[in-house]
């Protein structure tokens, strides 16, 4: 069987929803990654807008806003040009590399540095504070009120390895 060309932060291996958005100014300065989980956000104008997730979820970022795919391309920089963006909600099969790599401690300073993650077949994932793919629940370690985060929006397919690249396989359930 060929192997799967790994040029884009996410790749689409069965589509559910897609919507697109407006993204708010914080988020266009910012950048992000494919895949990378959004969250609605407040507007006075007649769009839907949505910010970075800090592990509330209204879908993931199907295409980052500046990746390697899409240089000297019609699309390159075009999203957060025009704060523009489409996510992805409902039922979708993904590989992504927007996925917490490392555990919440170790990337705060509590613990020792540099402690990975071990992400295993079913799995069930949440986003993390930063928006990203993890199975952490990240606002019960940061002591967050909204303690814990029972907002699980999928589930690990294929756990991330050298033979698929670091990529995630992820079921998602938005």
């Amino acid at each position: 069987m060929p192997e799967q060309p790994r040029n884009r932060d996410c790749i689409i291996l069965k589509k559910g929803g897609a919507i697109p958005v407006s993204i708010t100014d914080v988020l266009a300065r910012g950048g992000w990654q494919g895949g990378q989980g959004c969250q609605w956000a407040g507007s006075n104008k007649d769009e839907l807008l949505v910010t970075y997730s800090d592990g509330l979820y209204a879908g993931f970022l199907l295409w980052g806003s500046n990746e390697t795919a899409d240089k000297f391309t019609a699309m390159t920089m075009n999203q957060p040009v025009y704060h523009q963006a489409v996510i992805g909600v409902g039922g979708w099969m993904i590989s992504t590399v927007s996925y917490e790599k490392y555990t919440w401690n170790s990337r705060n300073g509590i613990g020792p540095p540099g402690v990975l993650i071990d992400y295993h077949a079913s799995d069930r994932l949440l986003f993390s504070l930063r928006g990203y793919w993890t199975k952490e629940d990240e606002w019960t370690l940061a002591l967050d009120p909204r303690r814990p985060n029972a907002y699980f929006i999928g589930f690990v397919s294929q756990a991330p390895s050298p033979v698929t690249k670091d990529y995630m396989t992820v079921q998602v359930s938005l």
